[in-house]
């Protein structure tokens, strides 16, 4: 599908974005595990939570959906049932890293299968931290989906400290964990999301070489209500469009504002943007508010090295948000990008040079400035929906306006994108 943008000379109105991805992912996961029936309001309606979800129902979990609620009925403590086929984890990461700790501790063979991009990502990151602790684990020769977990009779705790600044990484080893009666540390020198951690409650502690987390069968999950904070991933695309359209003002309601996560906020609000954080309360473990979003005039900073985990999955939009900012827009330490549902560095930066812009491409990382060409522009996804919902930002700030291809796959985490952009250019409350 071609997705045609107009420029757009205001955006105003009041934003209810779903439930955070992140979030929903794990308590799926959660209430799945749990013995007994949970509810899970506000929970995302993406095509990554979907993956999800249909991997559990496959291993005898009940859900029933009306609308962003949904009703899990948890099977309890390793009572999975064997899935008749393969586990098929869609276009989703996240699903397939967390669910390996899971189906590690299972009596039962699994084989987790993905779409062509999935199938390209490399899982020995989880594989390899995971067989420490006595996981059976077989990806492709390549490293790669599809990927068969074993029953182990050898599964064991551990004191691990993570090589790789991921919360997928980490996640699945806590999933692994908490099916175990004795302890395991983990050693987090760099932090990641920690919703996890929050959400199974687990003990945490500062240390001299990092963040200690600790996990055992003590911490397996009880079948609860989850209340779902929309997503800031999700907002974030909306936060730069506000920021670089003139006459704009946008209300963004209930976001998640765990500070693992709002590093967009930081780097934005040291660039000039105004971003207010109001009606800010705990809810669940989590930081939640509502966020006004105003017109500014923006100037690129140097971003340091240390926020660059916690802004990965933002950096693409981060990128237009620059290109409107007075100065050149640089990013380095961003290794991560080249590993996600496309390689990020690489389409974030052939898109910019098809639209006029001076591109520089670095291993890790790239930096951009000039000036948008005025002819209309045709940007690729990549089949990658977080370089469709920036490149759809970016088209319509274009003077004659420019179109994306095989925009569907915005599905991924956010179906109702052009919905929300239509509403806020006509100033509605969606």
């Amino acid at each position: 599908m071609i997705q045609k943008f107009e420029m757009i000379k205001s955006l105003r109105g009041t934003l209810n974005l779903a439930g955070d991805k992140s979030i929903s992912h794990r308590a799926v996961m959660f209430a799945s595990l749990a013995e007994g029936e949970s509810i899970i309001y506000n929970c995302s309606e993406s095509e990554d939570v979907t993956s999800t979800i249909n991997c559990f129902s496959k291993m005898g979990c009940k859900f029933e959906r009306d609308g962003n609620t949904i009703k899990v009925l948890g099977k309890g403590f390793k009572n999975l049932q064997q899935p008749s086929d393969d586990l098929d984890a869609g276009n989703s990461g996240t699903t397939t890293r967390l669910i390996s700790g899971i189906l590690a501790a299972q009596n039962f063979q699994s084989t987790i299968i993905g779409d062509e991009s999935l199938s390209k990502r490399p899982m020995r990151r989880i594989t390899e931290p995971l067989k420490l602790m006595g996981a059976v684990l077989k990806p492709s020769d390549e490293g790669t989906l599809p990927m068969t977990i074993y029953p182990s009779s050898k599964i064991k705790p551990v004191e691990y400290t993570f090589q790789v600044a991921s919360a997928q990484v980490k996640s699945a080893m806590i999933l692994l964990a908490i099916h175990l009666d004795e302890e395991s540390v983990f050693i987090e020198p760099v932090p990641t999301r920690n919703h996890t951690e929050l959400m199974l409650g687990l003990k945490t502690i500062p240390s001299e070489n990092g963040i200690k987390i600790f996990a055992s069968k003590k911490n397996y999950p009880v079948s609860k209500v989850f209340t779902v904070p929309s997503d800031i991933s999700s907002a974030s695309f909306f936060i730069v469009a506000g920021l670089i359209t003139q006459n704009s003002e946008i209300i963004i309601k209930h976001v998640s504002l765990n500070p693992t996560r709002t590093g967009i906020i930081t780097v934005l609000r040291n660039m000039g943007g105004q971003i207010e954080i109001f009606n800010e309360h705990d809810e669940g473990g989590e930081k939640v508010g509502d966020l006004k979003v105003s017109s500014s005039d923006l100037t690129n900073i140097e971003i340091p090295k240390e926020i660059i985990p916690n802004i990965i999955d933002e950096i693409p939009i981060l990128s237009v948000a620059g290109v409107f900012a007075k100065g050149k827009f640089t990013i380095r330490n961003s290794h991560e990008l080249r590993v996600k549902e496309s390689d990020r560095i690489s389409s974030v930066c052939e898109n910019f040079k098809r639209a006029g812009l001076n591109v520089v491409e670095f291993e890790d990382g790239f930096e951009v400035d000039g000036e948008l060409t005025t002819s209309h522009v045709e940007f690729e996804t990549y089949f990658d929906h977080r370089i469709a919902m920036a490149f759809g930002i970016l088209a319509s700030k274009m003077e004659n306006g420019a179109s994306v291809r095989d925009f569907e796959h915005v599905g991924i985490s956010n179906p109702k994108f052009i919905i929300q952009m239509n509403g806020l250019s006509h100033n509605s409350n969606i």
